[in-house]
Protein backbone atom coordinates (compact mmCIF):
# COMPACT_ATOMS: atom_id res chain seq x y z
CA UNK A 1 0.00 0.00 0.00
CA UNK A 2 1.37 3.41 -0.92
CA UNK A 3 1.77 6.32 1.42
CA UNK A 4 -1.67 7.59 0.44
CA UNK A 5 -3.15 4.16 1.08
CA UNK A 6 -4.72 5.37 4.30
CA UNK A 7 -7.15 7.31 2.10
CA UNK A 8 -8.10 4.29 0.01
CA UNK A 9 -11.09 2.00 0.26
CA UNK A 10 -8.80 -0.97 0.96
CA UNK A 11 -7.57 0.70 4.13
CA UNK A 12 -11.09 1.33 5.42
CA UNK A 13 -12.18 -2.20 4.56
CA UNK A 14 -9.27 -3.66 6.51
CA UNK A 15 -9.82 -1.30 9.42
CA UNK A 16 -13.54 -2.11 9.64
CA UNK A 17 -12.73 -5.83 9.82
CA UNK A 18 -10.53 -5.23 12.86
CA UNK A 19 -12.93 -5.70 15.76
CA UNK A 20 -10.49 -4.40 18.37
CA UNK A 21 -9.86 -1.17 16.43
CA UNK A 22 -13.58 -0.65 15.89
CA UNK A 23 -14.25 -1.24 19.58
CA UNK A 24 -11.56 1.28 20.50
CA UNK A 25 -12.98 3.79 18.06
CA UNK A 26 -16.49 3.34 19.46
CA UNK A 27 -15.23 3.91 23.02
CA UNK A 28 -13.33 7.07 22.02
CA UNK A 29 -16.35 8.39 20.10
CA UNK A 30 -18.59 7.71 23.09
CA UNK A 31 -16.13 9.50 25.36
CA UNK A 32 -16.16 12.54 23.05
CA UNK A 33 -19.96 12.63 23.04
CA UNK A 34 -20.19 12.26 26.83
CA UNK A 35 -17.63 15.00 27.46
CA UNK A 36 -19.35 17.40 25.06
CA UNK A 37 -22.78 16.73 26.56
CA UNK A 38 -21.53 16.72 30.17
CA UNK A 39 -23.44 19.89 31.24
CA UNK A 40 -26.72 18.29 30.13
CA UNK A 41 -26.02 14.74 31.34
CA UNK A 42 -25.63 15.53 35.03
CA UNK A 43 -27.55 17.86 37.35
CA UNK A 44 -24.44 18.68 39.35
CA UNK A 45 -21.71 21.24 38.83
CA UNK A 46 -18.17 19.80 38.89
CA UNK A 47 -17.06 22.30 41.57
CA UNK A 48 -20.25 22.32 43.67
CA UNK A 49 -19.37 21.54 47.30
CA UNK A 50 -21.92 19.74 49.50
CA UNK A 51 -20.76 19.34 53.11
CA UNK A 52 -23.67 16.96 53.83
CA UNK A 53 -22.66 14.44 51.17
CA UNK A 54 -18.94 14.02 51.83
CA UNK A 55 -17.38 10.72 50.74
CA UNK A 56 -20.68 9.05 49.93
CA UNK A 57 -20.36 5.65 48.19
CA UNK A 58 -22.01 5.06 44.79
CA UNK A 59 -25.78 5.41 45.03
CA UNK A 60 -28.81 6.31 42.92
CA UNK A 61 -28.21 10.01 43.60
CA UNK A 62 -24.46 9.85 42.92
CA UNK A 63 -23.73 6.94 40.60
CA UNK A 64 -19.96 7.00 41.23
CA UNK A 65 -20.08 8.47 44.73
CA UNK A 66 -18.78 11.80 46.02
CA UNK A 67 -15.34 13.06 47.01
CA UNK A 68 -13.97 14.62 50.20
CA UNK A 69 -15.78 17.90 49.44
CA UNK A 70 -19.10 16.33 48.50
CA UNK A 71 -18.60 16.84 44.75
CA UNK A 72 -20.14 14.31 42.37
CA UNK A 73 -17.39 12.03 41.02
CA UNK A 74 -19.21 11.15 37.79
CA UNK A 75 -19.65 14.84 36.97
CA UNK A 76 -15.98 15.55 37.61
CA UNK A 77 -14.95 12.58 35.47
CA UNK A 78 -17.08 13.79 32.56
CA UNK A 79 -15.69 17.32 32.75
CA UNK A 80 -12.19 15.94 33.35
CA UNK A 81 -12.47 14.00 30.09
CA UNK A 82 -12.50 17.35 28.28
CA UNK A 83 -9.12 18.23 29.79
CA UNK A 84 -7.58 14.85 29.00
CA UNK A 85 -8.81 14.82 25.41
CA UNK A 86 -7.75 18.44 24.86
CA UNK A 87 -4.27 17.75 26.19
CA UNK A 88 -3.94 14.62 24.06
CA UNK A 89 -4.90 16.24 20.78
CA UNK A 90 -3.19 19.60 21.20
CA UNK A 91 0.06 18.06 22.48
CA UNK A 92 0.13 15.48 19.71
CA UNK A 93 -0.75 18.17 17.16
CA UNK A 94 2.31 20.17 18.23
CA UNK A 95 4.52 17.07 18.20
CA UNK A 96 3.32 15.99 14.76
CA UNK A 97 3.74 19.50 13.29
CA UNK A 98 7.30 19.90 14.61
CA UNK A 99 8.35 16.33 13.87
CA UNK A 100 6.90 16.33 10.35
CA UNK A 101 8.59 19.62 9.45
CA UNK A 102 11.98 18.48 10.72
CA UNK A 103 11.65 15.05 9.11
CA UNK A 104 10.69 16.55 5.74
CA UNK A 105 13.60 18.99 5.71
CA UNK A 106 16.14 16.43 6.92
CA UNK A 107 15.04 13.71 4.52
CA UNK A 108 14.63 15.89 1.43
CA UNK A 109 17.80 17.97 1.61
CA UNK A 110 20.09 15.44 3.29
CA UNK A 111 23.77 16.27 3.72
CA UNK A 112 24.96 18.39 6.62
CA UNK A 113 21.45 19.63 7.37
CA UNK A 114 20.22 16.07 7.77
CA UNK A 115 23.15 15.24 10.05
CA UNK A 116 22.58 18.35 12.17
CA UNK A 117 18.86 17.74 12.62
CA UNK A 118 19.32 14.03 13.38
CA UNK A 119 21.96 14.83 16.00
CA UNK A 120 19.41 17.18 17.57
CA UNK A 121 16.96 14.28 17.63
CA UNK A 122 19.58 12.04 19.24
CA UNK A 123 20.32 14.65 21.91
CA UNK A 124 16.62 15.05 22.71
CA UNK A 125 16.23 11.28 22.96
CA UNK A 126 19.08 11.11 25.50
CA UNK A 127 16.99 12.96 28.06
CA UNK A 128 14.34 10.96 29.95
CA UNK A 129 11.23 12.59 28.53
CA UNK A 130 9.09 12.53 31.66
CA UNK A 131 11.81 13.99 33.86
CA UNK A 132 12.47 16.67 31.26
CA UNK A 133 8.77 17.57 31.31
CA UNK A 134 8.85 17.61 35.12
CA UNK A 135 11.82 19.97 35.14
CA UNK A 136 10.28 22.39 32.63
CA UNK A 137 6.81 22.40 34.23
CA UNK A 138 8.34 22.92 37.69
CA UNK A 139 9.99 26.14 36.46
CA UNK A 140 6.78 27.47 34.91
CA UNK A 141 3.48 28.50 36.40
CA UNK A 142 1.16 25.46 36.40
CA UNK A 143 -1.10 25.86 33.38
CA UNK A 144 -2.95 23.51 31.06
CA UNK A 145 -1.46 25.34 28.07
CA UNK A 146 2.09 24.99 29.35
CA UNK A 147 1.48 21.28 29.86
CA UNK A 148 0.22 20.79 26.31
CA UNK A 149 3.08 22.78 24.80
CA UNK A 150 5.78 21.05 26.84
CA UNK A 151 4.41 17.56 26.11
CA UNK A 152 4.24 18.43 22.41
CA UNK A 153 7.75 19.90 22.27
CA UNK A 154 9.24 16.84 23.96
CA UNK A 155 7.43 14.25 21.86
CA UNK A 156 8.28 15.08 18.24
CA UNK A 157 11.45 13.00 17.84
CA UNK A 158 9.80 9.74 16.87
CA UNK A 159 7.64 11.47 14.26
CA UNK A 160 10.72 13.19 12.80
CA UNK A 161 12.51 9.87 12.38
CA UNK A 162 9.50 8.20 10.77
CA UNK A 163 8.95 11.05 8.31
CA UNK A 164 12.64 11.28 7.44
CA UNK A 165 12.76 7.56 6.65
CA UNK A 166 9.75 7.88 4.36
CA UNK A 167 11.15 10.96 2.61
CA UNK A 168 14.51 9.31 1.97
CA UNK A 169 12.65 6.68 -0.03
CA UNK A 170 10.15 8.99 -1.70
CA UNK A 171 12.60 11.63 -2.94
CA UNK A 172 14.08 9.15 -5.43
CA UNK A 173 10.72 8.06 -6.86
CA UNK A 174 9.84 8.76 -10.47
CA UNK A 175 7.00 11.18 -9.71
CA UNK A 176 9.30 13.34 -7.59
CA UNK A 177 12.02 13.31 -10.24
CA UNK A 178 9.40 14.21 -12.88
CA UNK A 179 8.15 17.15 -10.81
CA UNK A 180 11.73 18.32 -10.31
CA UNK A 181 12.38 18.02 -14.06
CA UNK A 182 9.33 20.15 -14.79
CA UNK A 183 10.83 22.94 -12.69
CA UNK A 184 8.69 22.59 -9.58
CA UNK A 185 10.13 24.33 -6.53
CA UNK A 186 11.37 22.37 -3.53
CA UNK A 187 8.47 23.65 -1.45
CA UNK A 188 5.92 22.51 -4.01
CA UNK A 189 7.53 19.10 -4.32
CA UNK A 190 7.60 18.64 -0.56
CA UNK A 191 4.04 19.83 0.06
CA UNK A 192 2.26 18.43 -3.01
CA UNK A 193 4.13 15.21 -3.73
CA UNK A 194 6.14 14.00 -0.74
CA UNK A 195 4.09 15.01 2.29
CA UNK A 196 0.82 13.23 1.31
CA UNK A 197 2.77 10.02 0.70
CA UNK A 198 4.61 10.24 4.02
CA UNK A 199 1.56 10.62 6.26
CA UNK A 200 0.78 6.93 6.89
CA UNK A 201 3.32 6.34 9.70
CA UNK A 202 2.50 9.78 11.09
CA UNK A 203 -1.15 8.79 11.45
CA UNK A 204 -0.22 5.69 13.45
CA UNK A 205 2.27 7.59 15.60
CA UNK A 206 -0.23 10.38 16.29
CA UNK A 207 -2.94 7.95 17.39
CA UNK A 208 -0.60 6.18 19.80
CA UNK A 209 0.80 9.55 20.88
CA UNK A 210 -2.60 10.75 22.09
CA UNK A 211 -2.68 7.86 24.56
CA UNK A 212 0.82 8.73 25.77
CA UNK A 213 -0.05 12.42 26.19
CA UNK A 214 -3.15 11.55 28.25
CA UNK A 215 -1.03 9.33 30.50
CA UNK A 216 1.59 12.06 30.89
CA UNK A 217 -0.99 14.71 31.78
CA UNK A 218 -2.61 12.37 34.30
CA UNK A 219 0.77 11.63 35.89
CA UNK A 220 1.62 15.35 36.12
CA UNK A 221 -1.75 16.16 37.66
CA UNK A 222 -1.36 13.27 40.08
CA UNK A 223 1.98 14.73 41.19
CA UNK A 224 0.34 18.13 41.71
CA UNK A 225 2.12 20.06 38.93
CA UNK A 226 -0.42 19.51 36.20
CA UNK A 227 -3.99 20.77 36.01
CA UNK A 228 -4.65 22.65 39.23
CA UNK A 229 -7.79 22.22 41.37
CA UNK A 230 -10.62 22.98 41.34
CA UNK A 231 -10.47 22.28 37.58
CA UNK A 232 -11.17 18.54 37.34
CA UNK A 233 -8.81 16.18 35.55
CA UNK A 234 -8.48 12.45 35.90
CA UNK A 235 -5.03 12.85 37.43
CA UNK A 236 -5.98 15.26 40.22
CA UNK A 237 -9.12 13.22 41.00
CA UNK A 238 -6.78 10.28 41.58
CA UNK A 239 -4.60 12.49 43.77
CA UNK A 240 -7.50 13.43 46.03
CA UNK A 241 -8.51 9.78 46.24
CA UNK A 242 -5.18 8.36 47.40
CA UNK A 243 -5.62 9.79 50.90
CA UNK A 244 -8.96 8.02 51.31
CA UNK A 245 -8.27 4.79 49.43
CA UNK A 246 -8.86 2.59 52.48
CA UNK A 247 -12.52 3.56 52.87
CA UNK A 248 -13.37 5.57 49.72
CA UNK A 249 -12.22 3.16 47.02
CA UNK A 250 -14.41 4.76 44.33
CA UNK A 251 -12.24 7.90 44.27
CA UNK A 252 -9.31 5.87 42.93
CA UNK A 253 -11.08 3.10 41.03
CA UNK A 254 -13.24 5.09 38.61
CA UNK A 255 -10.69 7.68 37.38
CA UNK A 256 -8.13 4.88 37.10
CA UNK A 257 -10.54 2.87 34.96
CA UNK A 258 -11.27 5.95 32.83
CA UNK A 259 -7.55 6.40 32.10
CA UNK A 260 -7.08 2.68 31.46
CA UNK A 261 -10.01 2.35 29.06
CA UNK A 262 -9.18 5.55 27.15
CA UNK A 263 -5.48 4.76 26.71
CA UNK A 264 -6.27 1.16 25.75
CA UNK A 265 -8.84 2.34 23.19
CA UNK A 266 -6.37 4.70 21.51
CA UNK A 267 -3.74 1.96 21.44
CA UNK A 268 -6.23 -0.43 19.81
CA UNK A 269 -7.04 2.20 17.17
CA UNK A 270 -3.34 2.79 16.52
CA UNK A 271 -2.62 -0.93 16.20
CA UNK A 272 -5.60 -1.32 13.87
CA UNK A 273 -4.45 1.53 11.64
CA UNK A 274 -0.93 0.09 11.52
CA UNK A 275 -2.27 -3.33 10.52
CA UNK A 276 -4.56 -1.83 7.90
CA UNK A 277 -1.65 0.07 6.34
CA UNK A 278 0.69 -2.93 6.34
CA UNK A 279 1.09 -4.12 2.72
CA UNK A 280 2.22 -7.56 3.92
CA UNK A 281 -1.25 -8.32 5.27
CA UNK A 282 -3.52 -9.72 2.56
CA UNK A 283 -6.81 -9.64 4.38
Amino acid sequence: MTGTGWLSGIFWQRLKRNRFAMTGGAVVLLLFILSLLAPWLTPYHPDAIDAYRVLMPPSLDHWLGTDELGRDVLTRLLFGARISLKVGFVAVGIAVAVGTAIGLVAGYYGGWLDSLLMRLVDIMLCFPTFFLILAVIAMLEPSIWYIMIVIGLTGWMGVARLVRAEVLSLREREFVMAARGLGASDLRIIVRHILPNALSPVLVSATLGVAGAILTESALSFLGIGVQPPTPSWGNILTSGKDYIEFAWWLSLFPGLAILVTVLSYNLIGEGIRDALDPRLNR
